[in-house]
């Protein structure tokens, strides 16, 4: 058996452990980069949790090898269900192959004509700047469906839908539905509503335009600059990811977004803002957060305060510097 093993720069201590343990159960492992040749591997173990997985498919097409995710936190994601600190007690299932393969549709994404990565989550396409209208057409299998001024315009697949869209008022879709998603963000349309939209539609977004240039936010990782069209149609092959837990399926996973929905309702926007950013972005200090979202220290204080107090963000003293805290989403039970 062979496997790869995927991380940045600031999973290197973390990689060695994976590979320890894997040389113990007499597992060959090699360490692999987007740059990396084809291997013939089994299965490939992506290091960084959830965030590690949709930066692991923003440097691949190749999705045919399953991946199994890693978090490195105290607390598993949905994608990066498996903990470092547990991964010894699965090893052995993961050598029997002994897990099921859960695929996850992706969607291919055309900027101005040219190919980027595809996403797991969302295409997000806003204004560069915040607090500025965004005028788009909507076309659907060639067919005019809107024309629209609003914030921006979000392609959500089923799984991202739980995601940026959800918080932009757009429903949540089983993972296992042959659909996406499309929501135009606080259009000034009050009739404009999400839509549905079969996965094997060709979606385009034209005529875009705003004061400032406008920006595609691919899975909330990368920003590609566009001048006026994006299109979305779904990719082959989908992800393919490893499961070992029965407890991480997409009816559970919805089940906990439910319960945070209801919190979101009564939330101050601040601390709603410093969720999605610590949800893509991944664990970071006080002083991150405030650059991030622009917020000014004392409100980024306040409402990491009031996310603390209700246990849906941890803090823990900093591997790097102990003087520094940092902060990262708490498993929702």
């Amino acid at each position: 058996m062979q496997i790869g093993i995927y991380g940045t720069g600031t999973t290197t201590s973390s990689a060695k452990i994976i590979k320890k343990i894997l040389s113990e159960n007499d597992i060959d492992s090699v360490t692999i980069t987007p740059k990396s040749k084809a291997k013939p591997l089994d299965c490939v173990i992506v290091l960084g949790g959830d965030k590690g997985i949709r930066n692991y498919f923003h440097r691949t097409f190749d999705s045919t090898i399953p991946v199994l995710g890693i978090n490195e936190g105290e607390s598993g994601g949905f994608l990066a269900q498996i903990d470092l600190k547990e991964f010894s007690s699965f090893v052995n299932r993961l050598k029997k192959q002994n897990y099921s393969i859960e695929e996850f549709p992706r969607l291919g994404v055309k900027i101005d004509g040219k190919n980027v990565f595809p996403v797991l989550n969302d295409v997000a396409v806003f204004p560069s700047k915040s607090a500025m209208l965004m005028e788009h057409t909507l076309s659907v299998n060639g067919e005019e469906v809107w024309h629209d001024s609003s914030d921006g315009i979000i392609i959500s697949t089923p799984i991202g839908s739980s995601a940026y869209s959800m918080s932009a008022g757009g429903p949540v879709i089983f993972q296992d539905s042959t659909v996406f998603e499309i929501i135009s963000v606080n259009s000034l349309n009050i009739n404009r509503r999400p839509i549905i939209v079969a996965n094997d539609s060709s979606i385009e977004i034209t005529d875009i335009s705003a004061r400032l240039h406008c920006e595609a936010v691919l899975d909330g990782l990368d920003r590609y600059k566009v001048n006026s069209i994006v299109e979305c149609t779904q990719f082959f092959p989908s992800a393919k990811i490893i499961r070992l837990k029965k407890d991480s399926t997409a009816i559970s996973a919805l089940a906990k977004k439910a319960h945070l929905a209801e919190d979101l309702l009564s939330m101050p926007p601040s601390s709603k803002l410093l969720l999605k950013t610590l949800e893509y972005e991944g664990a970071l200090t006080q002083k991150d957060l405030a650059n991030k979202t622009l917020l000014p220290d004392r409100t980024v204080r306040l409402a990491l305060s009031h996310l603390l107090s209700k246990g849906y963000v941890k803090k823990k003293v900093s591997v790097r510097d102990a003087r520094q805290k940092i902060y990262e989403i708490s498993k929702i039970e």
